[in-house]
């Protein structure tokens, strides 16, 4: 009967959404550094922890105010909470129920509930006899207050900081990173204190005239030598003696030069991790991010322009030169290959992104991008660069829904305005931001004033306003000239005075920003 019951208990556990859903919630918020909530979580406790601690260093010497006896109980019982909440998430007890019931199904075996609560408590132990778990333990005990001998378990509750301070956490994973150079480094210290003290108390006895009156101050004299600190209480008097001091500090000099070696070059290792940590972190945070793929000269372009927008925007690029470069602008950045699947997942375009852009040089490496980023978004909307003329194509086959071909626009915009040097300059300024002039592109609207109009009776000038060209699908235009094809529609580059404009029709324009604003407005307003 109460195996049935257990087993009940435990599939219940397992199916219920709302225990699941609170394991998840305070999982999140205690060992998730993630989690937003965490952050303040750890902030709570550090202001607990000092606070607490500063109350009882103040209780040594003064008489203590009754709130914080209340204060107190209060901090014990926060304590104690995060005890028992780190043990119930250190694993599923429910699981390892499970799990030995089907293994007992199997091999046709009944199940034991002693084995099961053996391998629970053996499962459990392993949080219970953990460094951290009795750090927590030991941080509650000064609130004993009948044994004043137990405040100095106080110090555990400082230790506690290190569960919730990220720097002291990344200080603890190198020493533990580096825990057999720097064993190999104590072991070798070690010996070297207990030959220099056995030394030292054979060469500096009273008798010999020495200061050293036992295996005790020669310990500690060879601590304090090979630490270089040297307080001077107790100094060699003999020539062996001085030998011996010399000899030690020389090797603590070659000690501590070789633990801080250490040390050091662990953490280059950690802070690399720490800092991609770091980027995926702020990846995690953007919305709405733009996924630009490649930071040479045109991607350095659109990154300035989507910074000046105040765009979110991640960078992928192989180049480590480029990366640096990036780096020194803190834009966002993964030192990575942007055609593998891993880099644009961390990238977030399965979350967050709204849009790729392929700029890389390589026509190859934009095509392989492109179906990567395809496959693991088929709605995302991608834009890629095209160098060559009949690679447009398969861009457009491996996924892409519009190209942009940089040196045939260079060239376009060369021939139409070799005539027109002030036009030219003013384009110029607009794109390298000299001016408050800007281009931008107005939608015509179903029943606006634009719908059914030529361009000679829109008369766009007397609003001070200059038309590039027009960017439509309408078959009805077909007829007109100076055409640049996209994917699925025209770009119609300086049209004729008699094009009229139909809906859904795109005008992109110059001007300033209060004229082009002014004719949007008009726009809008003027729909039936």
């Amino acid at each position: 009967m109460l195996t049935r019951l257990i087993l009940y208990l435990a599939y219940t556990l397992k199916t219920s959404l709302r225990y699941q859903s609170t394991k998840g919630f305070f999982r999140n918020v205690l060992t998730n550094s993630q989690c937003k909530l965490k952050s303040y979580f750890d902030l709570f406790m550090i202001t607990l922890i000092i606070s607490s601690v500063s109350l009882l260093l103040y209780e040594v010497e003064n008489k203590a105010p009754e709130w914080t006896v209340f204060f107190e109980d209060f901090v014990v019982t926060v304590f104690i909470f995060e005890y028992l909440l780190r043990s119930w998430l250190y694993s599923d007890i429910h699981s390892i129920i499970i799990k030995q019931h089907e293994k007992a199904q199997y091999l046709n075996t009944p199940l034991h509930l002693n084995k099961v609560i053996k391998l629970i408590i053996s499962n459990k132990s392993g949080y219970f006899f953990s460094a951290s778990a009795i750090i927590d333990l030991l941080a509650i005990l000064p609130s004993y207050r009948p044994l004043r001998i137990l405040r100095v378990f106080l110090v555990f509750r400082l230790f506690k900081l290190f569960r919730y301070s990220q720097s002291v956490q990344i200080f603890t994973g190198v020493l533990i990173n580096k825990r057999l150079e720097l064993t190999t480094l104590a072991i070798f210290m070690g010996f070297l204190i207990i030959i220099a003290s056995a030394a030292i108390y054979t060469l500096e006895y009273p008798k010999a005239g020495g200061q050293i009156d036992d295996l005790y101050d020669a310990f500690y004299w060879a601590i304090v030598t090979i630490s270089t600190v040297g307080y001077g209480d107790i100094t060699p008097t003999t020539s062996g003696g001085r030998v011996v001091a010399s000899t030690l500090i020389i090797s603590g000099l070659g000690i501590l030069a070789f633990f801080t070696s250490i040390i050091v070059a662990a953490f280059n290792e950690k802070m690399s991790e720490f800092q991609d940590c770091k980027i995926r972190a702020n990846i995690d945070k953007l919305t709405d991010s733009i996924i630009l793929c490649g930071y040479g000269r045109v991607g350095q372009e659109i990154a300035e322009q989507l910074h000046n927008n105040q765009q979110n925007f991640i960078i992928i690029e192989t180049n480590e030169k480029l990366v640096e470069i990036a780096k020194k602008k803190n834009y966002i950045i993964l030192h990575d290959d942007a055609s593998k699947n891993a880099s644009l997942e961390q990238a977030g375009i399965h979350r967050g992104a709204k849009a790729v852009l392929c700029v890389t040089d390589d026509d190859i490496i934009n095509v392989y991008i492109t179906l990567s980023a395809r496959q693991l978004n088929p709605t995302i909307p991608i834009i890629s660069r095209a160098n060559r003329e009949d690679n447009v194509k398969k861009l457009y086959q491996a996924g892409a829904n519009h190209t942009v071909q940089p040196f045939s626009i260079a060239g376009l915009l060369a021939t139409k305005y070799i005539n027109h040097p002030i036009a030219f300059e003013a384009i110029h300024g607009i794109l390298h931001d000299h001016t408050d002039v800007k281009m931008d592109a107005l939608k015509v609207h179903e029943n606006c004033f634009l719908d059914g109009t030529t361009l000679i009776d829109a008369n766009l000038d007397q609003y001070k306003t200059r038309l590039i060209g027009v960017s439509t699908n309408n078959p009805i235009h077909t007829e007109h000239k100076n055409s640049y094809k996209l994917r699925n529609q025209h770009f119609y580059f300086n049209p004729a005075p008699n094009f009229t404009l139909q809906a859904n029709d795109v005008l992109i324009v110059i001007g300033r920003n209060l004229s082009i604003d002014h004719l949007q407005d008009i726009i809008e307003t003027s729909r039936i």
